[in-house]
């Protein structure tokens, strides 16, 4: 039978086929294979009993992620808090850059508006507003901006990361009260949330797939500089204006995103987290050919 793997724990898996649910096994040759089932995974398994069966083929992935362990994943939603913790647009940065690096569509979501006093979020998120990034203001506490995207879900696999303790399962909750999901007070010593999430499992929500993953606060660059120069979808755009080929946007001349940054019309704060992760590719590519 083919179904889609949802749930992946302790080496079972769930695997649902004609709105049913099977408990599953990988197959032997899966404990030697380095192409392991993931969550999101379309799979060819067998049937053992009325609930029980062994995976025997993953069919190809579109595109996967590592950390958290997901595959053909159509969107992510990338949830940040405008306070406890405070928002990190490094970070964020950081997350767009891997995110869009796998051609995922990214969604930003803000929660936690209700302690925004000033409205700084608004201006914060600007620039990635002018960059066509869809941006989504939300507090779960107040349940607003909930119901403006209730409808990002259908017919996609989408997964909600970003930076632990920004209510990512509280916003879930707010989208679906049935689900009832674990959540933790922030940690007022560390400043960051606990991770309350221990598995990946792909959530039923309007008439989509949702992937509830565990937080985490940094991601690894794996990206190689002339492949990161192109990454965010706006420096592609402009990286077909500049005028050498294979521009890394630092110290060429007749850079496009340069001049756009030096006319406003580009982030100077987005640039230089660029240069930042430039730097930090260009450092991992050195240690790695010598």
């Amino acid at each position: 039978m083919l179904g889609r793997i949802i749930k992946s724990l302790s080496g079972f898996y769930d695997v649902i086929a004609d709105d049913r649910i099977y408990i599953c096994k990988a197959s032997g040759k899966f404990r030697k294979d380095a192409f392991k089932p993931l969550v999101g995974d379309l799979c060819i398994f067998q049937i053992v009993n009325n609930t029980e069966g062994y995976i025997t083929e993953i069919k190809e992935r579109k595109n996967k992620l590592v950390r958290p362990p997901v595959s053909n994943i159509d969107q992510a939603i990338l949830v940040f808090s405008c306070k406890e913790p405070d928002m990190n647009t490094l970070l964020l940065d950081r997350f767009l850059l891997e995110i869009e690096y796998h051609h995922i569509k990214p969604v930003i979501v803000i929660t936690k508006t209700d302690l925004d006093d000033d409205g700084h979020i608004y201006k914060l998120m600007q620039p990635y507003i002018d960059a066509s990034y869809p941006v989504y203001f939300t507090s779960s506490k107040e349940g607003n901006g909930i119901d403006a995207i209730k409808g990002l879900f259908k017919d996609k696999i989408s997964i909600f990361t970003g930076q632990s303790g920004v209510g990512k399962s509280s916003l879930l909750n707010a989208l679906d009260i049935h689900l009832n999901l674990e959540t933790n007070e922030i940690s007022k010593v560390l400043g960051r949330g606990k991770h309350t999430t221990r598995h990946t499992e792909l959530l039923n929500m309007y008439d989509g797939y949702v992937a509830d993953t565990p937080g985490f606060s940094s991601l690894e660059l794996l990206i190689k500089p002339a492949d990161l120069s192109i990454t965010y979808h706006d420096f592609e755009t402009l990286s077909a204006q500049c005028k050498y080929r294979g521009c890394l946007h630092d110290h060429e001349p007749d850079c496009a995103v340069k001049a756009a940054v030096e006319e406003g019309k580009l982030s100077k704060e987005r640039y230089e987290h660029y240069l930042q992760f430039l730097k930090e590719s260009k450092e991992k590519e050195e240690r790695k050919y010598g």
